[in-house]
C-alpha cells in the first residue's frame, strides 16, 4: 500500500499536536498541488502514515472541512474539495478586497529589511521556476502563494497571515480545478514588479499591481472546462 502524498512539514512546531501536524501536512500537499480536487482521503492510510489513531485523523479532516479544503460526505468519507465556479469567483473577490488594503498597509510601514526578505523570497521562486522536476514544481506552487502570506507576517499581523493562508489554499484548489492557462513564470514576474513598487514606497502603483496580478490569475482560469476530478483513493 503506497502512502498518501503528504509528509510532516519541516517547519512544524515541536509542540504541535498530531492533529495540527496532519492539518499542516494536508494543507501543504493541497497548496503544492500534490493532492487533486476530488481525491478521496483514506483515514486508515493517513493514520498509519502518521502513526496515530483514526480519531485524530478525523479531527484533522474536520478542521480542514471548516476551511473548505476538504468535503465530508456521509457514508462516503472525506474528499479534497472541488470548488464551484461561484465559490471560485467569490474567493478571488475577497482576496482582491483584502489584499488591496494589506498592500496599502505594507507600503506605509515597509523597511529596507523587509524588502530584503521579500527579495530573497523572489530568488527562491525563480530558482524553483528554473527546475522542471515534480519536487521543484510543488515548491514553486507553495512559494507563489507564500509570497502574499509573507507580507502579512512581516507586518506582524498574524490574523491577516492566517486569513490569507486559508484563502490562498482555496485558490490552489481552484487553479487545479479550472487549469490556469497563465504560466507560473508570469506570477513570479508580477511579484518582482510589486516588490519594486514597495521599495519605492509607491502606494498607488503597488495597489494597482497587486490588483492586476490577482485579476490576471483569475483571468487565466477556464471556468467552462473544469478538470475531471479523480474518484480513487489518494495514492
Amino acid at each position: 500500500m503506497s502512502n498518501v502524498p503528504i509528509e510532516p512539514t519541516p517547519d512544524t512546531n515541536i509542540g504541535a499536536s498530531a492533529t495540527e501536524q496532519i492539518v499542516a501536512a494536508l494543507t501543504q500537499a493541497i497548496v503544492a498541488h500534490r493532492l487533486k480536487p476530488g481525491t478521496k482521503l483514506a483515514e486508515q492510510k493517513i493514520a498509519t502514515q502518521f502513526g496515530v489513531s483514526r480519531t485524530l485523523v478525523r479531527q484533522a479532516l474536520f478542521q480542514l472541512s471548516q476551511h473548505r479544503l476538504i468535503a465530508m460526505e456521509p457514508a462516503r468519507g472525506a474528499f479534497v474539495a472541488s470548488p464551484s465556479v461561484a465559490e471560485a469567483k467569490q474567493v478571488f473577490a475577497v482576496r482582491r478586497m483584502l489584499e488591496a488594503e494589506a498592500t496599502r498597509a505594507f507600503v506605509r510601514q515597509v523597511t529596507p529589511k523587509q524588502i530584503k526578505v521579500l527579495q530573497a523570497h523572489l530568488k527562491a521562486e525563480q530558482a524553483a521556476m528554473a527546475c522542471k522536476d515534480d519536487a521543484s514544481r510543488s515548491q514553486r506552487n507553495e512559494l507563489l502563494g507564500d509570497f502574499h502570506v509573507r507580507m502579512a507576517e512581516l507586518m506582524g499581523n498574524q490574523v491577516l497571515a492566517e486569513l490569507l493562508g486559508e484563502l490562498i489554499s482555496r485558490c490552489s484548489l481552484i487553479t487545479l480545478m479550472y487549469q490556469s492557462s497563465r504560466a507560473a513564470e508570469h506570477s513570479s514576474e508580477e511579484h518582482v514588479a510589486i516588490v519594486q513598487a514597495f521599495a519605492h514606497r509607491d502606494e498607488i502603483l503597488a495597489v494597482r499591481l497587486m490588483d492586476e496580478h490577482l485579476q490576471h490569475v483569475q483571468a487565466g482560469l477556464d471556468f467552462a472546462s473544469p478538470v475531471t476530478t479523480p474518484t480513487t483513493t489518494s495514492p
